[in-house]
Formats: structure tokens, C-alpha cells, sequence
């Protein structure tokens, strides 16, 4: 009860004087109230317009036409040459392959052979004088002279005679006659002139069997009906709503996300359906939604996770038929941790789960 009474008094101390004096009469003690200003009311009323006048139209009214048949000259008559190439055959022309002529043939010297009787030492004579034995003390005394004849001497020696000596014969060689082929014109090239006929066709083309006209035609009006919205009742009258004096702090709502996702469960879809909704339906309230991450991730990249997290309850919630007015979001990135789990600290998935949460608080309208 004093919780109570000090979140009541707190709230009623932010309000103004002037506003003050607009607070509900005979509150009951540790209640706590929320200003609600009535919205403006409407309805829908169905009108009928006339979106288009009716006019005068011209309409064609087209030509019609009849086919002819044509017969026309497509090309002229013309003339043109035709090449005729010249003809050949084939004769054999003869010529000396090789001409005839005289070839020398050496015959080389031949020779002989004899001898002849040399005498190479002539004959001689003459005293020798030959020493004996005597025993005469003068050497002259033992000489005897001798008479001697000396015949002459000879050799025979063998040579080599020239019996005929080197010279030349005359050694006939035939020529040696072949053909080569030529070609040589049978009939000379010329030009032909061949005329070509013109050539015609028939060809269809549409004549004009009666021309285009006009005609007037009335185009009726169109109308159309449109619903308006009206202002059915002037809002602005301000309310007091009794809540929980509990749901104007920030609430947690047990939705719990999965690692970098901003996906709506539908474990938490349930939890929405059962928490925000009855609220939002039962009380013309406003609500601020906020969403955190944990710590793991860049800091501007949960940042944006926390937004899209705020967002997807948001978009949640206005499927459900909750005016978008009445709805805040707002995403705290990694900024409001309830544990010790910041950069830098070894945790377990379950504590940095606590820290991936969406919480609400009702607010003013």
C-alpha cells in the first residue's frame, strides 16, 4: 500500500497546477490515475457524385474499301554477257633432252722393257811386287815382280723402254630427244549477249469504296458513390483512468528473443495476447514499449536490434486492431543491462537471455 501510495503521489506531483484541478474527485487511497483525452469521433456516410458530365462525341465512322487486282512490270527488260572462257588441248611439243657430242678417252703411255751389258771395269795388267821370305838383310833382295792380267768387268742392267706414248680417242654419245606437254587454245574466249525477259506480277491493292464519315454519339453522365468520414463527435473531453499503479513503471513482458533476432515467437505472441491486449481493449490507454539486447554485437548494430525488436510488438499489436497512436517504441540497445553480463564477461546463454527483453509502461494520452 505505500509502494503504491508513493507511485501515485509521484505521478500526481509531474502534473501542473492547472491540471491538478481537473483530477478525479474522491480518488480512493492508493489508487493511481492516468490523464486520457477522448479522441475525436467519426462515422462513415455514403454519397453519391456525379465524376464525369455527359458530352456529345464524334465517332468515325471508317472507309471501306474494295481489292483490285494489278498486273505490273517488276523488272524491265534487260540484257546481259555472259563470259564463254577459252578451250585448250593438250599437245607434245618435242626437244632435245640432252644434247649428242664427242667425249675424249685418255689412253695412257704404254711401255717396255730390256737390258744392256755394261762393262763397268775395263781390263787391266801390269807388275805386282810381293814380298818372300829371304834371308837377305836388303828387303829389295826378297821382292819378286810379277806379270798380272786383270780381266774386265760388266754388268747387266735392266730399263724400262716408252713403246707408245699418251694420247686421246674419240668417244661418240648419242642425244637423248623427249616432249613436253602444252596447252594451247582450241576455241578462243568470247562474250555471249543473252536477253532477259521482263517479269510482271499481279498485285492486290485496296481502293477506296466508300470514304470515312462521322457520326454523333451521346455519352451519359457517370456517378459514382464515395463514403466520407464525418466528424460525429468532437473529442478532447479529458478522463481519468484508474491502473495498476505498478504498470506505469517499465514492466517486463516475458518476451525473450532469440541470438541477433527481432522475431515474434509464438510462444510470445500468446504472452502479448494475454498481457497487452486486454489492457490496450479495456482502457483507452497509451503504452511505451522498450527493447534491449545483450552485450555480444557491435553497439549500433544492437541498437537497431533493439529498435526492430520495439517495432515488431508495435506492428503486433496494430494487427490486432490497436490504433498505432497509442503505441510507442524505442530501442536501448545494449544500455540497460540488468546483470553483470557487459562486454567482456563470460556469462551462460540463460543470463544473457535476461538481458534480450521487451519491457512496457503505461503512459498518458
Amino acid at each position: 500500500m505505500k509502494t503504491n501510495l508513493f507511485l501515485c503521489l509521484a505521478f500526481l506531483l509531474g502534473i501542473g497546477f492547472s491540471q491538478a484541478q481537473d483530477l478525479p474527485a474522491n480518488p480512493d487511497p492508493g489508487k493511481c490515475y492516468v490523464k486520457c483525452i477522448t479522441k475525436d469521433e467519426f462515422k462513415d456516410v455514403e454519397e453519391t457524385i456525379e465524376v464525369y458530365p455527359a458530352y456529345t462525341k464524334l465517332e468515325v465512322v471508317p472507309a471501306t474499301y474494295r481489292t483490285v487486282e494489278e498486273r505490273v512490270l517488276v523488272k524491265e527488260t534487260s540484257k546481259k554477257f555472259v563470259y564463254v572462257p577459252a578451250t585448250y588441248e593438250t599437245i607434245e611439243v618435242p626437244y632435245i633432252k640432252k644434247e649428242g657430242r664427242t667425249d675424249l678417252s685418255i689412253n695412257p703411255a704404254t711401255f717396255g722393257s730390256d737390258s744392256r751389258t755394261f762393262e763397268v771395269y775395263p781390263k787391266t795388267s801390269g807388275w805386282e811386287y810381293k814380298e818372300t821370305t829371304c834371308d837377305s838383310p836388303n828387303k829389295e833382295d826378297c821382292v819378286v815382280a810379277c806379270f798380272v792380267e786383270y780381266p774386265a768387268q760388266f754388268r747387266d742392267v735392266s730399263f724400262t723402254t716408252l713403246a707408245n706414248d699418251a694420247g686421246t680417242s674419240n668417244i661418240p654419245i648419242p642425244e637423248v630427244p623427249t616432249v613436253y606437254k602444252k596447252r594451247v587454245i582450241k576455241t578462243p574466249a568470247r562474250m555471249d549477249e543473252i536477253e532477259i525477259p521482263a517479269e510482271y506480277t499481279t498485285i492486290k491493292r485496296q481502293v477506296v469504296a466508300t470514304p470515312a464519315t462521322t457520326r454523333s454519339v451521346t455519352v451519359p453522365a457517370k456517378s459514382q458513390s464515395i463514403t466520407r468520414t464525418v466528424l460525429a463527435k468532437k473529442g478532447g473531453i479529458t478522463t481519468w483512468e484508474e491502473v495498476d499503479c505498478g504498470l506505469l513503471n517499465a514492466n517486463v513482458l516475458p518476451i525473450f528473443y532469440e541470438l541477433a533476432s527481432a522475431r515474434i515467437t509464438p510462444a510470445s505472441k500468446k504472452i502479448i495476447d494475454e498481457t497487452l491486449l486486454p489492457l490496450l481493449n479495456s482502457k483507452p490507454v497509451s503504452i511505451e514499449l522498450m527493447s534491449h539486447t545483450d552485450s555480444r554485437g557491435n553497439d549500433d548494430y544492437n541498437m537497431s536490434l533493439s529498435q526492430q525488436r520495439a517495432n515488431s510488438v508495435v506492428n503486433y499489436l496494430v494487427s490486432k486492431g490497436i490504433s498505432r497512436s497509442r503505441l510507442s517504441a524505442r530501442g536501448y540497445g545494449e544500455s540497460r543491462l540488468v546483470n553483470r553480463c557487459a562486454n567482456g564477461v563470460e556469462c551462460s546463454e540463460a543470463e544473457h537471455q535476461k538481458n534480450r527483453r521487451t519491457e512496457f509502461r503505461v503512459i498518458g494520452n
